[in-house]
């Protein structure tokens, strides 16, 4: 019991776990005497610290199916340095599967991760993230409770491999794709690439979402170092999953909360480890949300203000050639970092959970792979990071990634040819009789937080069959929609006002012509004032997908993407103080 705990914990502070086992009464027979038909002894009851594993394992979440090996290796180091680890399930927000997109239940699953260990006797928490969501949504959980946690990640997917080449997962996809519609490649061998693309446990092995945001986890600082790029099926990430668990026991010894270690200088250094790894647009959004709970200021300008000069060193798909098994043999996201702080772009004091400074961290890092990790002054783009566009038809924001654009195309004036909706764009892209053409500009609206809802990856429309059949493969497209990490293109996300809410998106029609300058972070529409302003008075909200349920809550609350498209009401951190006994 915690009342009889050893002189070593005489000056700790109680644990929020004693308040649960710690007592002889009635709350803490109940507490005690059914936990114990798992077969518990005596002594996982004498105040060690209690140690959740937070588990995003599914069957529907194929990025995460081998979450339940992974949670044994936390556990034997948990169990190691005397702690008491127990999994608990939570929403897995699988981004392969999810309809009508894994975004619109972030919220969800952030609000059952912060439920859940405020609700239960957890003392230190052991993220396991994997797939796109899983990641930000956990650390968006534990931020509003501020206990100690450290994330640990699934990993990569081995290379996928189709007829003697590398394919990137989710990156082939949208290249076969505009490949079979332009008649270079059969259906059949389209279809013969799914198994050659996924052929290992693990997530995206490119540098999407997944990647990306296991990427930023360890930027933050919230996981152990080298963390994010081990391979799933290397024996290594196990080892790392066993030294999390013994660690997360240390960190609650220490009263190492997560607010300790998510800073501004933090934040910061994730804006420009993104940058320099070529990393996913959906960072932005995730960590504008993440800062929200935390109070950190942090805010979209940032992105433009840290990243805009940060070059892209990582040769990764989608803007580059290699995959991440390949970035994990070249050196990981350590070598990266050590990289940006000898070029005087990193935080080098910021906390970590190993207990120690990012640069103590990683100045010691190799570079092994000079090709996948480019050298300073051999960038795959000399200006990465995340562009943030305003002007007329983005007042609060949207966003481009130069390092997967076309450079032709960073500034550029066209007609626009626009699509209401989703459903509007798939009956009408194809159609032979459709003026467009590759100088046009394609515009997608209601496909924002509240219009879809939830925010989809649809912003990278493919181009339309009769564009691709004369060889052109990129065009400007404007939305208020996200774009899958693992795809590229002269894309413009995330304009803020959406559609939906009555963002000056909602009010292009065809034929107006849009101007792009990306050098000058510049995004306007050419149409007098006034005309806007009738189109407005003729302008109404588009009706609601449903009524009733999460989704109606989500819509009624939701933010805009300039802030992290979060519930406005689960902004803030409220704490892990016991909740009243429930019996």
């Amino acid at each position: 019991m915690a009342d009889d705990a050893g002189s070593s914990n005489n000056n700790r502070k109680p644990l929020r776990s004693s308040a649960w086992f710690g007592h002889y009464d009635k709350d803490g027979f109940i507490h005690r005497s059914w936990m114990r038909n798992q077969g518990l002894p005596d002594h996982v009851f004498d105040g060690r610290p209690v140690i959740g594993i937070c588990q995003t394992f599914s069957e529907f979440t194929p990025c995460n199916a081998h979450f339940r090996k992974l949670a044994e290796h936390v556990k034997r180091g948990v169990w190691e340095m005397g702690g008491f680890p127990l999994e608990f399930p939570v929403f897995s927000t699988g981004e392969t599967n999810l309809r009508p997109t894994a975004m619109l239940y972030r919220n969800l699953a952030a609000m059952d991760v912060e439920e859940a260990i405020r609700a239960n006797p957890i003392d230190g928490v052991v993220l396991l993230t994997g797939c796109d969501k899983t990641t930000p949504s956990l650390l968006m959980g534990a931020a509003s409770c501020d206990i100690p946690a450290i994330v640990v990640s699934g990993g990569p997917m081995l290379n996928g491999r189709y007829q003697d080449r590398t394919i990137g997962s989710g990156t082939a996809v949208w290249q076969f794709d505009a490949d079979v519609k332009a008649g270079v490649m059969s259906l059949q061998q389209f279809m013969e690439a799914e198994a050659a693309q996924s052929r290992s446990a693990g997530h995206c092995m490119t540098m999407g979402t997944a990647s990306t945001m296991n990427s930023m986890a360890e930027a933050l600082g919230t996981s152990l170092t080298g963390c994010a790029a081990i391979p799933a099926v290397d024996a290594r990430r196990y080892v790392i999953a066993h030294m999390s668990g013994r660690r997360i026991v240390e960190m609650v010894h220490e009263d190492l909360r997560i607010s300790k270690i998510l800073t501004r200088e933090a934040f910061l250094n994730a804006v420009r480890v993104n940058g320099a790894i070529g990393g996913s647009t959906n960072a932005v959004i995730h960590l504008l949300a993440l800062a929200g709970r935390t109070g950190v200021d942090f805010t979209l300008k940032d992105w433009d203000e840290f990243g805009r000069d940060v070059p892209t060193l990582v040769d990764l798909m989608p803007s580059g050639r290699f995959l991440m098994e390949d970035f994990y043999y070249a050196g990981g996201i350590p070598a990266v970092t050590r990289a940006l702080g000898e070029n005087g772009m990193l935080f080098k004091d910021a906390p970590t959970v190993t207990g120690k400074t990012m640069w103590e961290n990683v100045q010691a890092a190799a570079n092994w792979n000079p090709e996948v990790i480019r050298p300073w002054d051999n960038a795959l783009v000399k200006q990465g990071g995340i562009t943030v566009l305003k002007g007329n038809l983005a007042p609060d924001g949207a966003v481009l990634k130069p390092s997967a654009a076309t450079p032709e195309l960073m500034q550029h004036r066209g007609r626009a040819v626009v699509f209401e909706t989703i459903e509007h764009y798939k009956a009408r892209v194809d159609d032979p009789d459709l003026d467009i053409d590759e100088t046009c500009i394609m515009v997608l609206k209601n496909c924002g937080p509240k219009g879809y809802p939830g925010m989809a990856e649809v912003g990278n429309l493919a181009l339309p069959q009769k564009v691709l059949k004369k060889g052109v493969r990129d065009m400007v497209r404007i939305s208020d929609a996200r774009m899958s990490g693992t795809a590229y293109g002269t894309v413009v996300l995330h304009t803020a006002p959406e559609a939906a809410a009555g963002g000056p998106l909602a009010l292009v029609q065809d034929g107006d012509m849009i101007e792009l300058d990306v050098a000058n972070r510049r995004l306007h529409l050419d149409v007098p004032e006034a005309e806007l302003a009738e189109r407005r008075k003729r302008w109404s909200p588009p009706e609601p997908a449903m009524k009733g349920g999460y989704q109606e809550l989500y819509v009624r609350h939701v933010m805009q993407a300039d802030k992290g498209a979060d519930l406005d009401f689960l902004v803030g951190c409220r704490g892990h103080a016991v909740p009243r006994d429930s019996h």
